[in-house]
């Protein structure tokens, strides 16, 4: 053979890379009962087949040829991935346990150091949970106090978008800002100005980190996180915004801890720091400093990014659709008329809130679900899954799946009405996860969207500006916020 013609070193190169391809495959097997998958080449796995943008959807695909239980290998992370209600439903609620704890991540992992309660493990994550859900609880979640200070912002919602008297603007910080509002007086026990600068600051933070998190380029990160720990920008930059807000609550800690009354505890880090003051010294103590930092964290971010996204694609869907729109306004003015909407209010409106339920189910703020890994070697769908597994149950698939939603890819409220207009439940409506790792603000989240959506749709109808075109597409970001877009809101009195 003549290693010299060009022509049979690429034959020779093309017989190694499959050559080591094989190997690597047989290697990378676990077990013969694994779950299939696409073919993974060594190192890079199969990233070549994804879209970086938006990886669920190319992920979603691969089950219309695997099935609903398959793997994917993204560098060297090895997954499961599950797809459909049925399947996600079966592994994370009739099997809770065993798909209950979360895999490290390197972006995360550098960010949270493994505290705080969206994506810690074991004793700790049960203690931050346990203290989420009860504070929550006893600060009014699902309660009238929290209704009423629903209503109250509403109430500065409307005269700041009424401000613009008709005239096109940006809702984005405007219902982020409203949103924030009612998680920050739960955390803190204030509420800032819509125009207050380190209000407007903490927001930037989190939206600039939401949006970067889901970017190629801290995919790639976590991909490869050795090697791109070398490149600026990406997840140093994100590393950066992270660190200035965790800089603000110690800043909040140090102020409450100064003036801590044990028997006036008036939020939650007030809460938080009377249990340390409880906890008895032992060599795992939980309620510490940095778990308080990453839960204060993780908990104005969630509670204020899901919802005021899902409020932005449900104002936008509403100028798509005018007369689903007109639908909603007609139901408020026979139910609630003038009056202040109240949670009592809902039952008697099922269009409403067939409406809500599709813009939450059309949305599709979190499309790859919170990851999740196996406590123990799990026998799952027929396939073997050792301890450890890294698994995502893919909720835009059970979103989409054609077998609950008549149109999976439209707007359509009926998805949530029978045929005399009342509201029918659906097994497939997983916006908020489920089993043991399901949003611990669920409550919280429902009382905001309704509360805000019918507000402003009583006071406001919604079009687009002159001459714009409406676009439904998605931006990239770690939760699926609609692209930047303008509105107009005309005053209904």
């Amino acid at each position: 053979m003549d290693f010299s013609h060009p022509i049979t070193i690429l034959l020779y190169i093309i017989t190694c890379v499959f050559v080591a391809a094989v190997l690597y495959k047989r290697k990378s097997r676990i077990h013969p009962n694994y779950p299939p998958g696409p073919w993974p080449f060594p190192i890079i796995g199969n990233i070549h087949i994804l879209n970086f943008k938006r990886p669920h959807v190319t992920i979603q695909k691969l089950a219309k040829k695997y099935g609903s239980v398959f793997s994917i290998e993204i560098g060297c992370q090895k997954m499961v991935v599950l797809c459909g209600c049925e399947t996600v439903r079966d592994a994370l609620v009739n099997h809770a346990e065993e798909f209950s704890e979360r895999p490290t991540i390197p972006s995360f992992e550098n960010l949270t150091k493994g505290y705080g309660v969206a994506l810690s493990n074991g004793h700790s994550w049960k203690a931050m949970k346990q203290f989420t859900i009860s504070t929550l609880r006893d600060f009014g979640v699902g309660k009238n106090i929290i209704e009423e200070k629903i209503n109250y912002e509403s109430d500065w919602l409307v005269k700041m978008i009424g401000s613009f008297k008709g005239k096109p603007f940006d809702n984005t910080m405007i219902l982020n800002t409203a949103v924030a509002n009612i998680i920050v007086s739960i955390l803190i026990g204030q509420r800032f100005e819509y125009d207050d600068p380190k209000l407007q600051r903490l927001m930037t933070l989190v939206m600039d980190s939401v949006r970067m998190l889901g970017s190629p380029s801290v995919f790639m990160y976590n991909a490869f996180p050795s090697l791109m720990s070398w490149f600026p920008g990406g997840f140093k930059t994100v590393q950066e915004k992270i660190d200035e807000f965790h800089s603000f609550i110690r800043e909040t800690l140090t102020s409450r801890k100064n003036h801590l009354d044990v028997n006036d505890q008036r939020n939650l880090i007030d809460r938080f720091l009377v249990k340390q003051k409880e906890e008895k010294p032992n060599p795992e103590l939980y309620f510490h400093d940095n778990n308080l930092t990453v839960l204060v964290t993780d908990l104005f971010a969630t509670g204020t990014e899901t919802t005021s996204a899902t409020l932005r694609w449900g104002l936008l869907l509403m100028m798509k659709y005018p007369q689903i729109q007109k639908n909603v306004q007609t139901e408020i003015e026979k139910v609630i008329g003038e009056a202040e909407p109240l949670m009592l209010h809902r039952k008697q409106m099922p269009y409403t809130d067939a409406v809500i339920h599709e813009i939450q189910r059309f949305a599709n703020i979190v499309p790859t679900n919170g990851p999740r890994m196996t406590t123990q070697d799990v026998t799952f769908k027929g396939f073997f899954l050792p301890k450890g597994t890294y698994i995502m149950p893919l909720l835009s698939s059970v979103l989409q799946d054609k077998e609950y939603f008549e149109r999976p890819d439209e707007f359509y409220p009926q998805h949530f009405l029978d045929s005399d207009g009342n509201l029918v439940s659906n097994e497939a409506f997983l916006p908020f996860s489920a089993g043991k790792r399901g949003c611990v603000g669920e409550n919280l989240a429902k009382m905001e969207l309704f509360l805000f959506f019918t507000r402003l749709l009583q006071n406001f109808t919604f079009q687009a500006p002159p001459g714009a075109k409406l676009d439904l597409r998605a931006a990239v970001g770690l939760s699926v916020n609609p692209e930047k877009h303008k509105i107009c809101a005309i005053a209904r009195n």
